[in-house]
């Protein structure tokens, strides 16, 4: 049985059942940590530069208070998916949440603290694209799957 499980996470459903796959399969003395990779937008949002088009800066504004609206709704998924685990038998000490920055892309951070943290599984829902679509862009966790040599990729439909 995995004892270190990353369970990788957006503010999907699918990747609310990945989180409810773990509280209800896995027992509770497993450590469980909760990854989220947000896309860097402080660095745009604080921009001022002139060669910024006059359209991006009328626009500024209102894409950096959605952008820190889709952070308040990743905190808030963050802190459900700890309660349903817990709900689910694990201690609230076994659980990490960890909300970090994309550095390389989103796929390439998972995998990377897949690796650095040893993790024994990784769990990820199954996206919901199109054959096609999928086909032509791919997904994250197509490209995690992919990308995690040597590490165990658990995904839940």
């Amino acid at each position: 049985m995995a004892k270190k499980i990353l369970i990788a996470l957006d503010d999907s459903q699918n990747a609310m059942r990945a989180v409810d796959f773990v509280g209800a399969h896995f027992t509770g003395d497993a450590e469980v940590t909760l990854l989220s990779v947000l896309p860097d937008t402080e660095s745009l949002c604080a921009m001022q530069s002139p060669e910024l088009t006059p359209y991006f800066l009328d626009q500024q504004a209102s894409f950096c208070v959605l952008e820190n609206k889709k952070k308040e709704l990743i905190d808030q998924t963050l802190q459900e998916a700890r309660r349903r685990l817990v709900n689910g038998g694990f201690s609230t000490a076994s659980i990490t949440v960890n909300a970090k920055k994309r550095e390389k892309g989103i796929a390439r951070d998972i995998i990377q603290e897949a690796k650095a943290g040893e993790y024994d599984l990784v769990v990820m829902g199954k996206t919901g694209l199109s054959g096609i679509r999928e086909f032509f862009m791919g997904s994250v966790t197509q490209k995690v799957v992919q990308g995690a040599k040597g590490v165990s990729v658990l995904l839940v439909e």
